[in-house]
């Protein structure tokens, strides 16, 4: 609704306004009258009305001035001028002050309600460009983030980027004055399983929040990008503020490390890639705060991560190579507790060798499971293998997790597998079992159900009575009996015609299998049950 107020010495007048006009038609509402000019200015100032309807003459204030004053303290006034002929030239004068609109008396309806129609479409036209503008602003303000963005997305990312200070100002509106970058990485770790979606929004949102408010004054610039579960940040700055900006760094993961409890199991740690001077040591500095990162593994959680271990400077192919061993008996028997003992076995081999760090236990496992996805042999490898590396093992903080995720991935493919052989061992006899439904009261044989399935009578024999517990000619047998009971109930057949009717020719042969299962013969049956 918009807001009205009207002014006028005569109370009949302010009255008169307020029966004439249809205001709820309108869409507006009289919050306030005043019958002098100083209670009129104050009641603006307090509540700031959309519309003015004023006298142009009251006592106490100079109408000119007071216009002048309330479009002082409200710019966007709209303001209707009540006058009668005698000041009509005085009322034009008003014009100077943005006042389009007047009212002779004596004031007419059809007249008022005309001149508050076109203010309203003043106003409200106004209100959409001024929206329209904010909304462009705000477009342009996110494109100019994202432009921002793609900086460190392009070196996430390995684009071949020959950075200089007027690339970075150019290409990427990354306006750096001071003479020091520094790239750091905060890594978020938690289960994928439990928390993601909205969760990781609010997550990254608390990130963004602690960083800027904890970072910003002291640089020349900033520059964050959200990745997955990653927070990572370019900063530019002034010679001199190097320890000042490590401490900064050291408190906003401080911070977050206090309210993690809130947040629920979620970890986080910090590693910073290094000072560097040169736009063009940018990438390196970034790739080492990645590697940093990783060494949380060995070096636990909450921890500010600086530098990246030289490691142990071997292959693992010893290690995988034994692995590899390992598992081939367990993919083959599909044993998922003999895969674990491998799993285990496995950690145990790379946590002894010397001066191994984070970014190989990393890579050790990486390669591990992928190694298991390519020998079970299934389908979407590598899809899975992607899945796991980039998913899972990346979400872990502790060396534990990450050999645990190892050890969750050969379960669930050991079981996949498992189901997969059980339906497809399973289909034939599905198969046979609609093909017995269908023609059981033919004299159909063994040969002709093997023959219908695509398998010898000896494999199917042997795979029927695994699957279902009972041989195929006995479980002909109880379908067609069932078949005669519900015959014997439901109609008025003889038992010959019954007994043909699931398949049975001799009348004895049928009485006698029937008496076996049943422990009645049919006519027996029928007395009790029909």
């Amino acid at each position: 609704m918009l807001k009205v107020i009207i002014a006028d010495d005569e109370q009949r007048i302010c009255r008169l306004v307020q029966v004439l006009a249809d205001w709820e038609a309108l869409g507006m509402e009289v919050i306030g009258t005043a019958e002098n000019g100083f209670e009129a200015l104050d009641l603006v100032k307090k509540t700031h009305p959309d519309i003015l309807i004023t006298d142009i003459r009251m006592p106490g204030c100079d109408g000119l001035e007071f216009i002048r004053q309330a479009k002082l303290s409200c710019a966007h006034l709209e303001v209707v001028i009540i006058s009668g002929y005698a000041h009509f030239e005085y009322a034009q004068n008003a014009i100077r002050y943005g006042v389009g609109n007047y009212l002779l008396k004596p004031i007419r309806r059809e007249e008022l309600m005309e001149t508050l129609l076109k203010m309203k479409e003043r106003i409200l036209k106004r209100i959409d460009e001024e929206e329209m503008t904010q909304a462009l602003h705000q477009d342009n303000q996110n494109k100019l983030s994202r432009l921002k963005g793609s900086l460190l997305k392009d070196l996430l990312n390995g684009e071949k980027i020959q950075l200089s200070r007027e690339k970075l100002k150019e290409t990427y509106y990354f306006d750096g004055k001071g003479e020091y970058y520094q790239t750091f990485v905060m890594k978020i770790d938690c289960d994928v399983r439990k928390i993601d979606g909205e969760a990781v929004e609010i997550l990254r949102e608390k990130a963004e929040m602690t960083l800027r408010n904890g970072l910003e004054k002291c640089c020349e610039e900033m520059l964050l990008y959200f990745k997955g579960y990653s927070v990572y940040g370019l900063l530019n700055y002034a010679a001199g503020k190097t320890s000042a900006i490590r401490k900064k760094l050291r408190d906003c993961l401080n911070q977050m490390e206090a309210k993690k409890r809130i947040y629920g199991m979620i970890e986080f740690s910090m590693a910073i890639g290094g000072e560097v001077g040169l736009p063009q040591e940018l990438e390196d500095s970034l790739r080492n705060a990645k590697e940093a990162i990783k060494e949380r593994l060995l070096e636990g959680t909450g921890r500010l991560l600086e530098g990246v271990p030289k490691g142990s400077g071997r292959l693992k192919q010893r290690e995988l190579d034994r692995y590899a061993k390992r598992i081939e008996h367990a993919i083959e028997v599909l044993d998922a507790e003999e895969a674990a003992d491998a799993c285990q076995e496995l950690e145990q081999d790379v946590i002894q060798i010397p001066e191994i760090c984070g970014r190989e236990l990393y890579e050790v496992v990486a390669v591990a499971g992928n190694l298991f996805a390519a020998r079970i042999g299934i389908d979407s490898v590598e899809e899975i293998q992607q899945e796991f590396v980039a998913h899972y093992c990346k979400q872990c903080s502790k060396k534990e997790q990450l050999f645990g995720e190892l050890e969750r991935l050969q379960t669930h493919l050991i079981g996949q597998v498992q189901e997969s052989r059980a339906n497809e061992s399973a289909r034939p006899i599905r198969l046979a079992k609609q093909y017995v439904l269908q023609h059981f009261s033919e004299p159909i044989t063994l040969e002709e159900v093997c023959e219908a399935v695509g398998f010898s009578v000896s494999y199917f024999s042997a795979l029927f009575k695994k699957e279902t517990g009972e041989g195929f000619a006995k479980y002909l047998t109880r379908i067609r009996i069932d078949e005669a009971k519900n015959l014997l109930r439901e109609t008025s057949l003889s038992v010959g015609e019954i007994g043909e009717k699931v398949g049975y020719s001799d009348r004895k042969h049928f009485t006698s299998n029937f008496r076996k299962i049943v422990g009645l013969n049919p006519a027996e049956y029928r007395k009790l049950y029909g």
